[in-house]
């Protein structure tokens, strides 16, 4: 008899012109194995493996836009250049060869910065208002100017990713990098158009992604990640209502985005007080839009706790199962377990469950 994970999680899905085979993606994490921004022959096997392993959806680690102040590593890839757009040629072709899709990230650090960070020492770190992020120092508040520039560069980057063979790209509006800068108003302090109600917050992220959507062909999917957590602050919180949250959702699907993908630390975790609904949920509901949700799938700790903690133990997923079955989100995302065992997708579907290899921080990589 054909197991309830088969039956889920194996349905085809579309994002804006693509069809996926199945409803597991690999969620973007950033490992720095790409000396100078230029993913090798290393890279390329590796999402190649994860592939191979029956996941869906390979959504790159995030890679930086070709603008100065984008980067704050010189191990982390980026997305310009003649040798960058080879190497991630070469990686598309070899999902592909194994049977998956494949989505690149699209990353400003923006204030995450720090004074002499690689690949553009010299570059300043930039942001809405030039407000620091926790264990970084002030920086230069963007001008109209620099806005349009990032912009344009978000634009650019997805031209190149898709003439390197991606099958679409994520704008990274997460965590407390850029885009998420803007949107949160701890960290956008602005008086003109770009801050101030949720909507003007929300103005920078729209005009990403409708750069993007303009410069790519139709058809080829565009997707936003939006969190309200950030690696600095826990707590914070970019909207503090589900009306607000609309607001954001529904000028980034007016500007171009055909999915969102919604990180939480736990996915199962009700997103607002008075209901039991996920952020993810929620994301579907006030949207419409196919939905990637996120957040310690089959694991018993959060990524802080497990690394602190030395690993992560195994849980099962039938509460996932619930959600994607009542139709709450429509995809999800898979980190740490799939940076353990490449091949975790095919163990659940084949229900070797009892076969996954546990995740421990070895498997994340050389950047710390």
């Amino acid at each position: 008899m054909e197991n309830r994970a088969v039956r889920t999680l194996s349905r085809p899905i579309t994002l804006g012109g693509v069809t996926l085979p199945n409803r597991v993606a690999m969620a973007p994490m950033t490992r720095g194995y790409a000396p100078g921004g230029v993913p090798g022959a290393d890279v390329a096997a590796y999402y190649a493996r994860r592939a191979a392993g029956g996941t869906g959806l390979v959504i790159t680690e995030g890679s930086y836009v070709d603008h100065p102040s984008a980067g704050q590593h010189d191990l982390v890839p980026h997305l310009y250049g003649a040798e960058a757009l080879a190497g991630w040629a070469r990686v598309t072709a070899a999902v592909h060869d194994a049977g998956g899709r494949i989505f690149a990230q699209l990353q400003h650090v923006g204030m995450a910065r720090l004074a002499g960070d690689p690949p553009h020492p010299g570059a300043p770190a930039i942001g809405p208002s030039g407000r620091p992020l926790e264990g970084t120092v002030p920086g230069r508040t963007m001008t109209t100017a620099d806005i349009d520039d990032v912009v344009g560069a978000f634009g650019e980057a997805a031209k190149a990713a898709e003439d390197a063979g991606f099958d679409g790209v994520e704008l990274h509006g997460a965590h407390g990098y850029l885009i998420d800068q803007f949107l949160w108003a701890g960290t956008n302090h602005r008086t003109d158009g770009y801050g101030g109600s949720v909507r003007a917050r929300t103005r920078f992220a729209a005009e990403a992604v409708a750069a993007v959507r303009a410069r790519v062909t139709p058809g080829f999917p565009v997707v936003i990640r939006l969190s309200q957590w950030k690696a600095s602050d826990y707590d914070a919180h970019i909207v503090a209502t589900p009306e607000d949250f609309g607001v954001v959702l529904g000028a980034l699907a007016d500007a171009g985005a055909d999915a969102f993908h919604i990180s939480t630390r736990r996915f199962w975790l009700p997103a607002f007080d008075g209901a039991d609904l996920t952020l993810a949920g929620w994301a579907k509901k006030l949207s419409g839009k196919p939905v990637i949700a996120v957040g310690s799938v089959g694991l018993d700790t959060e990524f802080t706790a497990a690394l602190a903690g030395g690993g992560a133990g195994r849980t099962g997923i039938d509460g996932l199962l619930d959600r994607l079955e009542a139709d709450e989100f429509d995809v999800v995302a898979v980190g740490r377990s799939l940076l353990a065992d490449p091949e975790w997708t095919a163990k659940i579907l084949d229900g070797r469950d009892d076969e996954v290899v546990p995740f421990t921080p070895e498997a994340l990589g050389v950047l710390h």
